[in-house]
């Protein structure tokens, strides 16, 4: 399980994708998330380099709905 999605082990097949904005700009990394799940994305990752991306994490995962 990835949250609450079934990955593996003969479950659908997920769409993931990856953010390319800076994880740090919630704004920005907030919009792309939002487009992506419109889209369909069932998993959408983000790259935490630093501890300004992993400070954006709490404020970027009460936006997505997810």
């Amino acid at each position: 399980m990835v949250g609450g999605v079934a990955v593996g082990g003969g479950t659908p097949v997920t769409v993931q994708s990856m953010c390319n904005t800076k994880t740090a700009d919630s704004a920005a990394t907030l919009d792309q998330m939002k487009r992506l799940r419109a889209l369909g994305c069932d998993i959408i990752r983000v790259a935490v380099p630093d501890l300004d991306a992993a400070a954006a994490i709490g404020a970027l995962k009460p936006g997505t709905g997810m």
